[in-house]
Parts: structure tokens; C-alpha cells; sequence
């Protein structure tokens, strides 16, 4: 898929992820910043991504984790400072919520500060429904 948005490219070419981008600004987000490099990579490979691209040069991304049938998480979504105001986090979002491969599945996702991005796109806030687990520690977990 490779929709032109502006002057940019949307597109869910996973060759075209510029990895180092994806890495650099996930070490500085809220969510992520503690995440190991290779489990990023391992992220991206196991993902359904999606890259903007002004040029060559990657300036938005975001990760689509999902079972293909029921339901998709929408995660590590973001477009670089200096693209931001532009419109292209909201029109990333749409193309994915609205996708023929999403648009009859239940989407989460996980926010502190883009809630009303999100809930354009049909999205509702359950705080009481959800809950998590974080990682016990990075790396390979032994069972003995």
C-alpha cells in the first residue's frame, strides 16, 4: 500500500523503515526509552508497519500488532518534532483505522497525551477495563 498524502508518502513498505530514525526517536519517548534496540527490531519485524516519507528521509512511523481476525493494536506512533502540525499523525491513523484489513476489528492502543487525536477515530477511554504487565526484565527469559 502507498498512499500519497501532501507532499508525502504513506506507505506499509517494511524495507523502507529507516530503522536508525524509528530507534533514535523511540529512545527519546515516553513510552519506549527503556526498550532494548534489539527488541525494537524484533518489534519491527513482527509488525505490520507503517513509514511517512518526505523523500527518502522517514518522518512518521507506527506499529500495528494483531491476530488477522478479531482485533489490532495500534503502538509506537509518531511523527518527528519537525513534521509535526502538518496533519500527517492524523492521516496515518486514518489510513490504518480505516483500512479494509482493520475497519471490522476492535483497535487499542495505549496514550498519555493524544487522546483526542485517537478518539476522532473512534476510539473510547476505559480505564477501568485494561489492564498490564510489564516486562519482568530485557532480554531472554529462562524457564527453569
Amino acid at each position: 500500500m502507498e498512499v500519497h498524502y501532501k507532499n508525502f508518502i504513506i506507505s506499509d513498505d517494511k524495507t523502507k523503515i529507516q530503522i536508525d530514525v524509528v530507534l533514535e526517536y523511540l529512545a527519546r519517548s515516553y513510552w519506549a526509552n527503556k526498550r532494548p534496540p534489539e527488541r525494537t527490531m524484533k518489534s519491527i519485524e513482527n509488525s505490520i508497519c507503517y513509514g511517512v516519507y518526505d523523500g527518502k528521509q522517514q518522518v512518521a512511523y507506527a506499529r500495528v500488532i494483531t491476530d488477522g481476525a478479531t482485533m489490532f493494536y495500534l503502538c509506537d506512533v509518531f511523527v518527528l518534532e519537525d513534521y509535526q502540525g502538518k496533519g500527517i499523525g492524523k492521516k496515518l491513523v486514518e489510513i490504518i483505522v480505516n483500512s479494509d484489513e482493520f475497519i471490522m476489528m476492535t483497535g487499542l492502543l495505549g496514550t498519555l497525551d493524544a487522546h483526542g487525536l485517537y478518539e476522532q477515530f473512534g476510539f473510547e477511554r476505559e480505564p477501568d477495563k485494561f489492564m498490564k504487565r510489564l516486562p519482568q526484565r530485557w532480554g531472554n527469559v529462562n524457564s527453569s
